[in-house]
């Protein structure tokens, strides 16, 4: 095999795949119009029109392109991930920007606009693989305005180096612009010299009208120095009559040489007729006709290469010229030939690398590369070209009409297949399907008629666009006359639809693969540059070489590969149909268990399709004779399978051991190469192994004689390469694409925004990479980027074609299945398995993929099949998925089978928290008390009351036992009572009351309830929440009741703790705010100081908090103030306000309120009533009259209050009282009329209980009759009982004689006379005597 090379190439959009960096430019000078729009016959926007490669060790291989019509300059990297800048204009770039390296800190970009200016951009840049990632803020510009305008917009600029550049103009002069660069502080000031290109006598002589001489054949199309850096200033340049001239720095022209045109035909279009004669000009385009070199073994010597075109010719492209440049003078050394595969090519650029040529030729849209050598270092003792090699592209299918319909002879329908074919990796960039589908949607949306909405909607990816709009304006129509459905007409007229967008898409994508450029990396890498893509020079490995001449025709000189060549024959004696159903047939066998042998599973298939019967006799017969005439077909065809099977690993070498400890990482430029490089030659390997397997069937009547070792080895082959085909050729379609932001640094410029309104990207999407899962899968591989090294270490990695029969699945090929679904890549993955026997292995990944797709239980179904020790990785593996039935499942089989003394806490653990999950709780519960782990069942018990809580399963729960668990249960249900928000459901404190209940523990159940009040009453901080929570903590005040109600008396009482910081306060009513988050270990009497709550106190609280409800809801203005639970006295007050006073004095009574102010706003009301009974019966406030009890009542409103009043007294007022409430009744009465009467049921209430008080109170208002009265009632009473009692208990009827006393030197000292004073005197004396003779002794 001869080493041969081949193209390989990738778009540039995939490349970068995060947004361009745009950097406006502006210009000093002024009225510069704005630059006109896109004709449709120039190229895309995004297709540039010239590019140029700068590839240094510092910096990597940077690509320079021209975009938007020349607006645009990118600069991007293809060694690393920087995002790309680029740099937007004022005007049109003219001819070559240039791009250097300045002392390893700094990029410069020189390029001429149309507008006259002349700029230098400094990209100031890093070392290692960030370059100006972190630099793009410090870029800077400077111009420089032409003296002259015309002479930068009419003419051809050349780069020479950052300190030199070239004009030449129509007229043949050359203008030569040079500075003194030093840094950006240093005035960049250029000087413009202008050189003519003859003397000056000559120049006058031109315009004579015998002159010769034609105007336009003095325009230089072409201009070349010495590749920079360098001190040779020299300049060479080509006019359009092929005058190659030679130009020094401060001297201009100094020698000039005609050269021959070359074998042109008579009608060349370019040529004029002057004088009587022919004079064939070169196009008047700028083109790189132009190449300049020096050798190190004759240095003096300076070599210019020069090609002159013969686009006419039908045997050759044209002829290269080499010229020695000696003492001003120029030589030609000798010419070389372009070789027959240029003719009617148009040469695009052409380099010299050390003694080689290199050649970029465009056929007809498409890239070739020629490659000669020449003897440099011989040339004094003759020039000698070697015969030029050429290369081009794999072939590749083009998606023409005919392709198409051969397409759609496999499965599946239209539009899929039309759909996968657009979307095959590499076939067409994202940049076309976008530009593509932009135009196809504008066309519809221009035809008349209602729009689908498919046109106007909104899609995240370009494919999703293209599958819902293409074909869209189609519909199906019915027949006028029948009514039918016209299927045919709608499916015709569908494909149809679907051609026209292919062929816009190839139409853009032709003009996207047009060549700009070479370029030579590390190793002398020959790379060419397209309008849209990049690409190398690569070996041909054999595979590729043998499918290429095998599809040529061409003659394989070496005879091992003569099997190939005869099986390549019969392969094209086929038609389309019957080799697309002998693929299918194949793919069938694949995917179907081997329960036969090889040759019976071809017997089958050559019955139900035998394709020797469709081919001529004659074909036949031959193609059978050559495969019987092979001595060892055995040989052959394992040579074959070397070919299709077998990679070049070379030899590490020391620097791959280098790089393997230091692994460089993979731009996205080789890693995207190796990928494209790989589906060239599995394409090529796989219709290799497929003309074996056409072998096969056409031999099948033979193949029971073969080596079954050998037949196993061709189908296990075949699968190999039929599994790397197909995942080679599956898109990783994006996920979205998102408008980039606009550019901010031209934000308030408004005439900048207007200058760059046509190559703004804000009306755009930026499109996503369009990848290959090969792509993926490489990205993950490490080692060599050099082709075809890289790709060959890559593919026999994979182990695919390692197998030896396809009844089994290698390692490689099930680990190959589960990379691609742990990528996320589960179609393919899917479709992968399917091809592989039912494997343990392969049933696991099968398995595995089950569940990252949901379908679950196929997934439990399969590793059922894989139970044993396995099951407790299943079981983790349904854990991460939260799949918990399944989990539960394969984690009770591991305990089934697991050893006697294995630690299987885990797995218990499994069990029960994932029945628990399932709501499966008696199951959990069992399995709680089956666990032989104690510390599992206390830590899982609890999370098992909680679960059943949450999901509302109380009854349940409290119908488990529980034995030996239940502390462990009330401690968890207290803990979560304590800290849980009580609002907040489930309501644990409700849960723990009925677990006590329940188990007779009515204290616990009392205490649980009281925690619920007390927790409630601190949330009561917002009046809003005073209704809802309000009755939730009265409720839970009764329900502590009724649980104390059912304990003994002397039992009922509970401790609650205290922090020891808080004292006790002096109002035993008051109570302490519980804490919240109390620990477990502290909730004990020894670490807190504790509070007692007895039967009472809850009474009282809850007696409280009815009284606040009842209050509240009667007057709600109340929630309006700050204090809105009112205190005990505040609440009887205002009831008593309200006269409802049979309420306030039973809520006085149960608070333990004094009701005198209750009793004496009573008393008012009454003599109120007494005054002017129908005044009051008018008022709102007489409604405490109009109860039920009052109104049942006989007699007036005044006899039914005092009534009222009298009854009350009787009620509430009595020895625990002292009687307070009727002395205040009394007082009331007097108080408001000292000399009114009381009632006499009053008077003799206190008579009985409290007679020195009637004596006090009637000496205070003065009422000395009542006082005499009431101290002669006091003494009678007590003679009366004197009398009744015996004489040794006469000391026990003791007087107050004091006041008596008083009340007698009151009467004494009164103005008028008191008729019962003397009365009075008479009783006390007498009383005095008869206790006198009591006292005496007995005799």
């Amino acid at each position: 095999m001869v080493d041969t090379t081949f193209l390989v190439a990738t778009q540039l959009l995939s490349l970068f795949p995060s947004q361009p960096i745009s950097i406006p430019l502006q210009t000093l000078r002024q009225g510069v119009p704005l630059p006109p729009a896109l004709d449709d016959s120039e190229p895309p926007a995004e297709h540039a029109i010239y590019s140029s490669v700068l590839h240094t060790q510092a910096t990597g291989t940077i690509l320079l392109r021209v975009l938007h019509g020349g607006l645009v300059i990118e600069v991007s990297s293809l060694s690393t991930e920087v995002p790309a800048l680029r740099f937007i204009f004022p005007g049109a770039i003219i001819s070559s920007p240039a791009i250097f390296l300045w002392e390893s800190t700094e990029l410069h970009v020189l390029t001429v606009a149309n507008t006259g200016s002349l700029f230098r951009i400094v990209i100031p840049i890093e070392t290692g693989r960030e370059l100006w990632r972190a630099q793009t803020t410090n870029v800077w510009h400077r111009e420089h305005l032409f003296k002259n305008m015309e002479d930068a917009q009419g003419g051809l600029v050349h780069v020479q180096g950052i300190h030199s550049v070239l004009v030449g103009s129509r007229n043949g002069s050359l203008l030569r612009l040079e500075n003194d660069y030093g840094s950006e502080d240093s005035y960049d000031d250029w000087t413009e010299t202008v050189f003519q290109h003859s003397s000056f006598l000559s120049s006058l002589t031109s315009f004579l009208p015998l002159s010769g001489g034609n105007p336009e054949s003095l325009g230089i199309i072409s201009i070349a120095t010495h590749p920079w850096p360098t001190d040779i200033g020299h300049t060479w340049t080509l006019s359009r009559d092929r005058t190659l001239r030679f130009w020094k720095v401060k001297i201009g022209c100094v020698a000039s040489k005609t050269l021959p045109p070359g074998h042109e035909s008579d009608s060349m279009a370019g040529a004029s007729k002057y004088n009587g004669r022919h004079n064939i000009l070169l196009d008047a385009t700028p083109q790189t006709l132009l190449r300049v070199f020096t050798t190190p073994v004759r240095e003096e010597h300076i070599y210019v290469i020069v090609f002159i075109p013969t686009i006419s010719s039908p045997s050759s492209g044209g002829t290269f010229h080499v010229l020695d440049t000696v003492s001003d003078q120029l030589y030609e050394v000798g010419k070389i030939e372009s070789p027959e595969e240029t003719a009617h090519c148009h040469l695009q650029d052409f380099i010299i690398a050390g003694n080689t040529i290199w050649a970029l030729w465009d056929r007809q849209g498409q890239s070739i590369v020629g490659k000669t050598m020449m003897n440099v270092e011989r040339f004094h003792e003759g020039f000698r070209a070697e015969a030029w090699t050429m290369s081009c592209y794999a072939s590749e299918p083009e998606l023409t009409p005919a392709y198409l319909e051969e397409h759609l002879l496999s499965p599946g329908s239209m539009t899929e297949k039309f759909f996968e074919a657009i979307m095959r990796p590499g076939m067409f960039s994202a940049l076309t399907l976008r530009m593509a589908i932009d135009q196809y949607s504008d066309v519809c949306l221009s035809m008349p008629g209602t729009k689908p909405p498919q046109l106007t909607a909104v899609y995240a990816t370009t494919s999703e666009q293209i599958a819902a709009v293409v074909g869209c304006t189609v519909t199906l129509h019915r027949d006028p006359h029948t009514g039918a459905y016209q299927h045919a007409h709608y499916w015709s007229a569908l494909k149809r639809d679907w051609e026209g967008f292919i062929a816009r898409c190839r139409e853009i994508e032709r003009s996207a693969r047009r060549p700009l450029a070479l370029g030579v990396q590390d190793q002398n890498e020959i790379m060419i540059v397209e309008r849209e893509r990049a690409g190398l020079l690569v070996k041909e490995d054999l595979a590729i070489w043998l499918r290429r001449l095998l599809a040529t025709s061409s003659t394989i000189s070496d005879p091992q590969y003569d099997l190939l060549g005869t099986l390549w024959y019969l392969r094209s004696s086929l038609g389309p149909q019957t080799l697309q159903d002998l693929e299918n047939r194949m793919m069938d066998i694949l995917r179907q268990e081997i329960s036969f042998t090889i040759p019976e599973i071809l017997k089958d298939q050559t019955d139900r399709f035998n394709f020797r019967e469709e081919m001529d006799q004659q074909t036949n017969q031959w193609i059978s004779a050559k495969l019987h005439s092979f001595t060892n077909l055995d040989a052959a065809i394992r040579t074959a399978l070397d070919v299709i099977g077998g990679f070049n690993v070379e030899v590490k070498r020391e620097e791959d051991e280098v790089e393997l400890l230091l692994p460089p990482p993979h731009s996205n430029w080789s890693q995207a190469l190796i990928t494209a490089y790989i589906s060239k030659t599995v394409d090529a390997r796989y219709e290799l192994a497929l003309v074996l397997i056409t072998m096969l069937f056409f031999l099948s009547e033979d193949v029971s004689d073969w080596d079954p070792a050998l037949l196993s080895e061709i189908f296990a082959v075949f699968r190999g390469i039929a599994m790397l085909r197909y995942v080679s050729r599956q898109p990783i379609l994006a996920a979205s694409e998102t408008s980039p932001s606009s550019d901010s640094s031209a934000a308030d410029d408004v005439i900048s925004r207007m200058r760059n309104m046509n190559v703004s990207l804000s009306n755009k999407t930026l499109l996503s990479p369009h990848y290959s899962v090969i792509h993926r899968l490489v990205g993950q591989s490490d080692g060599t980027d050099v082709l075809p090294d890289a790709a060959h270490r890559y593919l026999d990695a994979t182990g695919l074609l390692q197998s030896v029969g396809p009844g089994n699945a290698t390692q490689y090929e099930v680990i190959f299945c589960d990379n691609l679904r742990l990528l996320g890549f589960y179609g393919a993955s899917r479709e992968l398995l399917s091809w592989l026997p039912r494997t343990p292995g392969v049933s696991y990944v099968q398995a595995r993929l089950w569940l990252n797709m949901g379908k679950v239980d196929d997934a439990a179904h399969l590793f059922e099949k894989l139970a044993g020790s396995f099951s407790n990785h299943v079981s983790n593996l349904f854990k991460l998925g939260s799949w918990a039935h399944h989990e539960v499942s394969f984690a009770q089989l591991a305990i089934s089978v697991a050893p006697p003394d294995a630690d299987t806490s885990s797995l218990w653990s499994t069990v029960i928290h994932g029945l628990t999950e399932l709501a499966l709780y008696e199951d959990a519960y069992a399995s709680i008390l089956s666990t032989p782990f104690k510390h599992l069942q206390r830590e899982c018990v609890s999370q098992l009351a909680y679960q059943m809580c949450d999901e509302n399963a109380i009854d349940q729960l409290m119908s488990f036992n529980f034995a030996g668990l239940a502390d462990e249960v009330e401690e968890a249900l207290a803990f979560k009572a304590r800290n849980m928000d009580p609002r907040v459901q489930p309501s644990y404190s409700r849960i723990l009351y009925t677990w006590f209940i329940r188990r007779g523990d009515y204290r616990n159940a009392a205490l649980a309830m009281y925690q619920r009040a007390r927790r409630l009453q601190d949330l009561i901080t917002d009046p809003t929440l005073f209704a809802s929570l309000a009755e939730e903590q009265l409720e839970a005040y009764n329900l502590a009741i009724n649980a104390f109600s059912l304990v003994d008396s002397r039992n009922a009482w509970v401790l609650l703790p205290l922090p020891t910081d808080q004292t006790y306060e002096s109002q035993p009513r008051k109570r302490r705010r519980l804490m919240r988050h109390v620990p477990e270990n502290k909730y004990t009497p020894g670490r807190f100081d504790t509070d007692i709550i007895r039967l009472t106190d809850i009474q009282y609280d809850s007696a409280l908090l009815s009284s606040q409800i009842d209050i509240i809801r009667r007057d709600p203005a109340i929630l309006s103030s700050p204090e809105f639970m009112l205190p005990p006295p505040t609440i009887v007050l205002r009831l008593a306000q309200a006269n409802r006073f049979t309420l306030a004095m039973t809520t006085a009574r149960s608070l333990s309120v004094d009701m005198t102010d209750l009793f004496n706003h009573l008393t008012t009301q009454c003599l109120r009533l007494s005054r002017n009974p129908d005044a009051v019966m008018q008022e709102d406030t007489s409604d405490w009259l109009l109860n039920d009890d009052l109104a049942s009542w006989s007699g007036t409103p005044i006899e039914r209050g005092w009534r009222y009043l009298r009854q009350s007294l009787q009620q509430y007022d009595n020895a625990e009282t002292n009687y307070k409430y009727a002395k205040a009744t009394l007082e009331t009465i007097l108080g408001a009329d000292r000399t009114s009467s009381p009632p006499p049921w009053l008077i003799n209430i206190l008579e009985e209980n409290h007679h020195e008080y009637l004596i006090r109170i009637s000496l205070r208002y003065d009422n000395l009759e009542a006082a005499i009265e009431h101290t002669l009632s006091l003494i009678r009473k007590s003679d009366l009982r004197l009398a009744r009692e015996a004489s040794e208990n006469a000391c026990s009827t003791w007087l107050p004689y004091t006041l008596i006393d008083q009340v007698l030197i009151a009467a004494s000292q009164a103005a008028t006379s008191l008729p019962k004073l003397s009365t009075l005197r008479s009783d006390i004396s007498s009383r005095v005597k008869r206790m006198q003779k009591l006292s005496q002794p007995t005799q």
